[in-house]
């Protein structure tokens, strides 16, 4: 991409590490590569964007009495159907304490039992309680204010807001920084920001779909952009579905927390019927996968589904689970009283940028962490509650590989942002597209068709930088999903329903996902031809 050759309005030389991304792994990273400079770029506040401050669930780690990391890494296997690296599952694992006294220092103020420990909650398909909390459901926003506080105070970190990064900038296949847009209309600017060591904290793709519990502004760009330098993509058909987001047509939907299930809440159809003892052996605790897809299909079937929490939690549901609490009633629920009614909603992506034990991916200066990463701990689907963990664990291994490369001090003042630059929403047809053919059940004919919407669409676009991310990922999971013939995990095909003996990553690059969406594209005017 020649894009150094494009208007440029103002040069800032970042000599210290430049992370896009100020959620729990951006901030984090900042935070561990300290005394050495980081420059933080966000399109918003630190601590209140992007999903790691909606994460209600909390963070697993086996600190527990009579657990161990092994056991934690068995259940993370365990829940990847097959394609999670057991060396990467052990990594995380025994990193995982470590990673919670990090957070406790920094301020995050977790849950504790009567005796000053920490408290464990059980989430499903883990075998022990090992999930620290804060205020009950209250993890991502409790950390994340933790985090933000303690980023604002370390003179090494400069946070700057309101900028939105389009492409990255490479020379000689090196990734030397970023172009990045402030502003709007006649005020709006080009800045390349250009440093030695890149890190995307870019979050995932949920907003890529119509039905939702990520915010609008999670929507696979980091991905797209990594794609299109050429970084190479792992198992980006995988994208995880909550099985609980509470439904009520608002977006981004709610969430009912993994942990009313680990409470013992069940799911009941209208007549009060549970499913879920037929379907698992774990029944509710099942894995996501197995829940979401049960659910989906009752809901196919003609029922309305509700997670029934009036026994396992009753009247202290507001006090134990207030952000769940808040939502229903604002939906006029009470559920200490009344089920909740749930459905599915795309939640978080498994795939993302190859990165390895250290977060450097197949591009040079570039290093890769939290959910826009792919470090093969998630496999088929993620287990609860490793999604923060993996972020606090790979920012840290990252931030002592990058102060390795040797980084400079940090240079001059920076510039404001005049304001923040107006992002053009996503187009309906894409998320549409997303949600009815690219969903919790695919086929080849539905993932053809979505590749044919998506291809016009790009072709409409005017080759608009941030549509052209986003319609990168969006064909990024719609050809790793033609690619897999097999259902394993959160991928499930209805014409490949089986799955394979021997399960294995894909991997994959933007030139062989567009030379998949030609060879669609091909097929359709020949069949055009041919009627």
């Amino acid at each position: 991409m020649d894009t150094l050759n494009r208007r440029i309005d103002n040069i800032i030389e970042t000599e210290g590490a430049l992370i896009l991304g100020a959620g729990v792994a951006g901030l984090f990273a900042a935070l561990k590569l300290a005394p050495y400079p980081a420059l933080v770029v966000a399109e918003g506040m630190p601590g209140v964007t992007g999903s790691s401050a909606h994460a209600q669930g909390g963070i697993a780690a086996a600190i527990g009495a009579g657990d161990s990391w092994q056991s934690h890494a068995d259940d993370t296997v365990a829940a990847g159907a097959g394609l999670t690296d057991p060396e990467i599952a052990k990594l995380v694992a025994r990193d995982a304490a470590a990673r919670i006294d990090d957070l406790a220092r920094f301020g995050a103020p977790f849950d504790r039992a009567p005796d000053g420990a920490l408290a464990m909650g059980r989430e499903a398909a883990h075998a022990r309680p090992r999930i620290v909390h804060v205020g009950g459901d209250r993890a991502g926003p409790e950390v994340m204010k933790a985090l933000a506080a303690k980023a604002l105070d370390t003179p090494s970190i400069k946070i700057l807001q309101g900028f939105h990064a389009i492409e990255l900038a490479m020379e000689d296949n090196r990734a030397v920084g970023l172009f990045a847009r402030t502003g709007s209309g006649a005020s709006a600017r080009l800045v390349l920001f250009r440093a030695s060591a890149v890190i995307f904290a870019t979050g995932g793709l949920g907003s890529l779909y119509a039905v939702t519990t990520n915010p609008p502004e999670v929507r696979g760009e980091g991905l797209g952009m990594a794609a299109r330098a050429g970084a190479v993509i792992s198992d980006p058909e995988f994208v995880q579905f909550h099985p609980t987001a509470i439904a009520g047509g608002i977006d981004p939907a709610p969430l009912a927390t993994e942990a009313l299930r680990g409470r013992g809440s069940t799911l009941i159809d209208e007549a009060g019927r549970r499913f879920m003892p037929q379907v698992h052996a774990m029944a509710e605790l099942a894995p996501r996968d197995v829940v979401a897809r049960a659910i989906h299909r009752q809901i196919v079937a003609g029922h309305s589904i509700f997670l029934d929490c009036r026994e396992a939690v009753g009247e202290t549901f507001a006090t134990q689970f207030p952000t769940v609490y808040e939502s229903c009633r604002a939906q006029g629920i009470d559920p200490a009283v009344q089920p909740i009614p749930v459905a599915p909603a795309a939640h978080y992506h498994m795939g993302g940028i190859v990165s390895g034990r250290t977060g450097r991916t197949s591009l040079e200066g570039l290093w890769a962490v939290g959910e826009c990463a792919s470090t093969g701990l998630h496999g088929a689907n993620r287990l609860a509650s490793n999604s923060l963990l993996e972020g606090l664990v790979f920012a840290a291994r990252a931030a002592e590989d990058v102060k390795s490369t040797g980084l400079s001090k940090p240079g001059g003042a920076l510039p404001p942002a005049p304001e923040r630059f107006q992002l053009p929403p996503l187009p309906q047809t894409l998320r549409d597209t997303m949600t009815r053919l690219v969903g919790l059940e695919r086929n080849g004919s539905s993932l053809r068709e979505a590749m044919r919407r998506v291809v016009r669409l790009e072709q409409a676009s005017g080759f608009e930088p941030a549509l052209l991310n986003v319609t990168a990922s969006a064909k990024l999971v719609i050809a790793g999903a033609l690619m897999r013939h097999e259902s394993r995990g959160s991928h499930c095909r209805t014409d490949y329903p089986q799955t394979a003996v021997k399960g294995e990553r894909t991997f994959i690059t933007l030139k062989l996902v567009n030379a998949t969406a030609e060879r669609v594209m091909a097929e359709t005017a020949a069949e055009a031809i041919h009627r």
